[in-house]
């Protein structure tokens, strides 16, 4: 037989041995034979950087800045975040507050809660300057809306995704913007000095502490954006739950409304059971109403990964086969929630819901 046909047989007897062992992949509902060629669950949702703790850093009471130094790193936008992968495994999301034209490092920043689930308490007690630490992203769920005026409504920590896209807007003469910007005390409000400095003498921006003057006065705020700015002026708010529902409840009409909450919306009340099909470890759970979808599945498959347990990570995400899902996490866009969900804080809208695990 001559040598080219013999070669062409040969790779035509080899392509289709591999579709035929795609098409068993894909239709076997067994272990170790996945139905997804390439399984979603706890993969990162981009490529990892290791990063140098350059500076560790107190910028304001209970609050630690990081600049973690690298080479060439990936650009990024006002509102974006990172993963940071913490020495003991935990997962945690925060705001990048550094410059984005700084391609030699990203800044974050993060205050500590004492009574909360370890990641802040990991930043500022267990990282130091020299250490090195794992990042994935930059991501953007909250992107700087193009529009012709802004408010800014920061809470607390809340300032690390508005500052960026404060100085952006500020850099353009003629825009208009304002800034509410409230804390606990003023001594614990990150980057103050700044923000204050940008509004210097224009009015823009309002600062309230607790301490002093008490809670923000939004309507206030809201009645003059109403008065005072063009139709399509964009309200961004990150914060606590109480103050993102709060701004929510006030948004004039013709604004444009971004949010970013500090945790998912995951209230028990209204909350039903449903049932969960595992299709290819062949299990059917309930999940209670006062539970989650990861809680039921990790009782059956322990070894599932998680990580940040409230939406943001993406370390739990599974691919759905069937079922309407209420999707409640903040990372996902539409079109992943075409075909998967984040098992630690969606649920069932209605009916069963089947995963492929």
């Amino acid at each position: 037989m001559p040598r080219p046909l013999a070669l062409a047989l040969t790779a035509g007897a080899a392509l289709l041995a591999r579709r035929a062992m795609r098409r068993r992949i894909e239709g076997s509902p067994l272990w170790p034979l996945p139905a997804l060629a390439e399984p979603v669950s706890g993969r990162p949702r981009s490529r990892a950087l290791r990063l140098t703790v350059a500076a560790h850093e107190v910028v304001a009471e209970g609050v630690v800045q990081l600049r973690l130094e690298g080479r060439e790193l990936p650009g990024w936008e006002p509102g974006a975040h990172l993963d940071l992968v913490l020495p003991s495994g935990l997962v945690r999301q925060y705001s990048l507050c550094g410059d984005p034209a700084d391609t030699s490092a990203y800044t974050v920043a993060t205050r500590l809660v004492p009574d909360g689930r370890g990641g802040s308490r990991e930043v500022h007690e267990g990282l130091r300057a020299g250490m090195t630490v794992e990042v994935r992203g930059p991501r953007n769920r909250f992107p700087l809306a193009p529009a012709p005026a802004y408010v800014f409504v920061a809470g607390g920590i809340g300032i690390t995704a508005i500052l960026p896209m404060i100085r952006a807007v500020a850099d353009q003469p003629g825009l208009e913007w304002r800034l509410l910007y409230g804390g606990r005390s003023r001594a614990s409000m990150p980057y103050l000095a700044e923000i204050e400095k940008l509004g210097a003498g224009t009015g823009r921006v309002t600062v309230v502490a607790e301490d002093e003057d008490g809670l923000p006065d939004l309507d206030a705020l809201f009645t003059g954006v109403a008065a005072e700015l063009p139709e399509g002026t964009a309200v961004h708010c990150c914060g606590p739950e109480g103050l993102t529902a709060a701004v929510e409840a006030r948004i004039p009409e013709g604004a444009v409304l971004r949010l970013e909450r500090f945790a998912p919306r995951t209230s028990a009340a209204g909350n039903q059971s449903f049932e969960v099909e595992l299709r290819r470890s062949g299990r059917t759970l309930t999940v209670a109403a006062d539970s989650t979808v990861l809680a039921a599945v990790r009782k059956e498959l322990p070894d599932t990964a998680y990580s940040c347990e409230q939406g943001f990570c993406g370390t739990c995400r599974q691919r759905v086969l069937a079922g309407e899902v209420d999707h409640r996490d903040e990372l996902l866009s539409d079109a992943e929630r075409a075909d998967s969900m984040l098992i630690c804080v969606s649920r069932a809208r209605r009916g069963p819901l089947v995963l492929d695990l």
